[in-house]
């Protein structure tokens, strides 16, 4: 994970967004234990309320599950949530300017490159 945060999104929200990136990557498996909030923290040097504020999130959205005394794991079926909702979130905020884009510049779907190599 990377350990830099930028400015303009709250440090907990980033932290969230990693550990989300790392189970649709399949980094973080399902019902893999994540890193204790001390641990991250100290790794990262941010404030364990920070971590945990993260990590309420994951939980809150049905990614991780507390086990008391044990930690917070991955969920069963949270890759797969996870990927629809980018889904959604990428067909409703990011295409429809990717497409006036297209439209503007003239481009056809020919133009458009099939392998994410520009040629």
């Amino acid at each position: 994970m990377e350990r830099s945060w930028n400015d303009h999104q709250p440090i907990y929200r980033q932290l969230r967004d990693r550990v989300a990136a790392m189970i649709l990557d399949r980094t973080l498996s399902e019902g893999e234990l994540l890193p204790s909030v001390r641990q991250v923290a100290t790794d990262y040097r941010i404030n364990p309320l920070t971590v945990m504020r993260a990590y309420q999130e994951l939980s809150d959205e049905g990614l991780v599950d507390k086990r008391r005394g044990i930690g917070m794991y991955v969920t069963h079926g949270a890759a797969a949530l996870l990927l629809q909702r980018e889904r959604d979130s990428f067909l409703k905020e990011q295409w429809p300017e990717i497409l006036k884009t297209i439209r503007r510049l003239g481009l056809s779907v020919r133009d458009l490159p099939d392998d994410g190599e520009n040629g």
